[in-house]
């Protein structure tokens, strides 16, 4: 087998892309306030809270309360990152801390929304777990009560903060690449591993629970562009045993553009993550095997440009999504993952889930809430 030299490579790309310059130094990292360090609590203590505080621990964040109904989780959790945080089965016993001025509430949405209600009333600033809400009608009165409380609400879009996509999203807000007009996701890759777990029983668990942060990142790219229509499609395909469908696909039109979103759960060999978003003047493209092995190209009249990406998806999305609200309440302002801004994304995966019910293309916003049978009605498990 012939062995391909690095001058052959470097030949080969600019044959196809031109000359290569140095890549833009962008805002991508997850951010961090300059001088506003609060003590938070976390309600529910599930298997994904390990990555929420290893996070945490790492940017200093001061985690001073720890709550699940189930005592064990949050002793383990406090044994693994912050032996000194407080232990309670009861999240009120958090809120009713003066000390405390921010929760991170990683509970399932069904009984997610009641502790949200109880902690803007108790005047705290909350980081809910994603998705945020199974209607949004609920999450715009979610919305409503955070703005009344002048306290700030995000959502644990965490996927905002993986190094690639982000990236892609600031070239996108520099103007790197023009207008967008084009992007299209797809992930490839083994999700069997939730056979025989709660998540089994979520009938449209892929877009549901895993495509969530897709349609985020897509809502993202489209700077102020609404979308118009979504059509989607879902099977089982041949060989899985598990009960959800393990394929997914999704059309999206824009006025002047276009997005995709292909999701294929069941492939147990050869896992690829590609993103390609395409502009008036320039395309940024991320591919790789994973979701943490990501190489960035980005590509002008100019040439082209591959950064190199500091961090990865786990654990710094989570610090940028706690770190992101924590600037927000610093600087007075909106965070960017604030419930407003994702009930976009939660628009485009509702009309999506309907779309696979009914057969038909859906208008993001007139589908307000999940279709029944699509998720379970109760809970299934702390986060």
């Amino acid at each position: 087998m012939s062995k391909t030299t690095k001058s052959e490579t470097d030949y080969s790309l600019q044959t196809q892309f031109g000359a290569q310059f140095e890549a833009p130094v962008l805002p991508y990292l997850p951010p961090k306030p300059q001088n506003y360090n609060p003590n938070i609590g976390l309600i529910g203590c599930g298997g994904i809270t390990q990555t929420h505080l290893k996070a945490y621990r790492q940017q200093g964040f001061n985690v001073v309360a720890l709550c699940d109904k189930t005592e064990g989780n949050a002793q383990r959790r406090a044994a693994e990152w912050y032996p000194d945080a407080a232990i309670t089965t009861d999240h009120r016993r958090v809120l009713e801390r003066d000390d405390i001025e921010v929760v991170d509430i990683a509970t399932h949405p069904p009984e997610r929304v009641p502790l949200l209600q109880d902690a803007i009333a108790a005047g705290k600033h909350v980081l809910s777990q994603k998705p945020f809400v199974l209607d949004l009608d609920t999450g715009e009165e979610l919305v409503r009560l955070a703005e009344t409380a002048n306290v700030r609400l995000a959502v644990n879009q965490n996927g905002r903060w993986a190094p690639h996509f982000a990236y892609m999203r600031e070239a996108i807000r520099a103007g790197l690449i023009g207008d967008v007009i084009a992007s299209h996701l797809q992930v490839h890759w083994d999700h069997t591993w939730v056979t025989g777990t709660p998540f089994e029983a979520i009938h449209d668990l892929i877009m549901y629970d895993f495509a969530i942060h897709w349609f985020d990142a897509t809502a993202t790219f489209w700077v102020n562009r609404a979308p118009q229509s979504v059509f989607a499609t879902k099977t089982h395909v041949l060989g899985q045993e598990m009960k959800p469908p393990m394929a997914a696909q999704i059309l999206i039109g824009y006025q002047g553009g276009q997005a995709s979103l292909v999701f294929d759960a069941h492939q147990k060999f050869g896992a690829q993550d590609h993103s390609y978003i395409g502009g008036t003047r320039g395309s940024l493209v991320s591919t790789g095997p994973s979701l943490s092995e990501q190489t960035v190209t980005l590509t002008t009249e100019a040439g082209h440009a591959s950064p190199q990406l500091e961090g990865s998806w786990f654990p710094g999305g989570f610090a940028g999504t706690m770190g992101e609200l924590l600037c927000a309440v610093e600087e007075n302002r909106e965070p960017q993952n604030s419930a407003r801004n994702n009930l976009d994304s939660l628009a485009l995966c509702f009309a999506a889930i309907q779309s696979t019910f009914d057969g038909e293309a859906k208008v993001p916003g007139q589908v307000r809430r999940l279709p029944e049978g699509s998720v379970p009605l109760v809970t299934v498990g702390s986060r």
